[in-house]
């Protein structure tokens, strides 16, 4: 069985990681995909305790999608490390990462979408105008 990761940095601001958990159940029910969330820090769980949850499930490729804009520091340096590390403790598993989300056509039409529905809920400032 081929499952999914869908992997993001994570955030103090638990919301946010909440976030990140509703797009994977909303990929897992849409698609019909075993999928599961993950984060670099900030968030439960990790890549590794998703993969180990993934492969108790029966899962023999797991497919980690980058829940991240571009192929920053996290995705060249530390996520390779993280699905080394993953693969070591699960022999014959075989873990691939599919491509950050920059340069996916939906992302421009996202960024369209929103250009033309401005946010209500503007960002409050302090007394200094910064947000």
């Amino acid at each position: 069985m081929t499952a999914f990761v869908v992997f993001a940095h994570g955030s103090r601001i638990e919301s946010a990681n909440e976030a990140v958990r509703n797009v994977a159940n909303r990929m897992a029910l849409t698609a019909g995909h075993v999928v599961e969330p993950a984060f670099l820090e900030c968030g439960l769980p990790d890549l590794a305790g998703a993969v180990d949850r993934l492969a108790s499930r029966g899962a023999s490729t797991i497919i980690v999608i980058p829940y991240f804009l571009t192929l920053g520091t996290h995705l060249q340096r530390d996520l390779p490390e993280l699905v080394r590390a993953a693969a070591q403790r699960h022999p014959g598993l075989t873990i691939e990462v599919a491509a950050p989300l920059d340069g996916h056509p939906a992302l421009l039409q996202a960024l369209l979408d929103r250009a033309g529905k401005p946010s209500r809920d503007k960002p409050s400032r302090d007394s200094h105008g910064a947000v």
